[in-house]
């Protein structure tokens, strides 16, 4: 199942708190890259993991602001 088709049979209720909890792991994950980068020993196949592990966040947190946000018929 695509993420897409999963967002539209769940409530918006449901969708918040997600939402609320992707952004935290967003936040928690720029936290963890910037501690590791400052540290200068830090291993660099990690800090591109999560990197990418916060892109996909940011992607799912633009979907489900999409899916919230309603239409504005001009």
């Amino acid at each position: 199942m695509n993420a897409q088709s999963d967002l539209s049979m769940k409530t918006d209720d449901v969708l918040r708190v997600e939402l609320e909890v992707f952004r935290r792991e967003h936040r928690d994950l720029d936290d963890a890259i910037a501690a590791l980068s400052e540290k200068g020993t830090s291993d660099q196949l990690t800090i591109r993991r999560l990197k990418k592990r916060k892109l996909m966040l940011k992607d799912r947190i633009a979907l489900i602001e999409d899916r919230l946000t309603p239409d504005i018929i001009a």
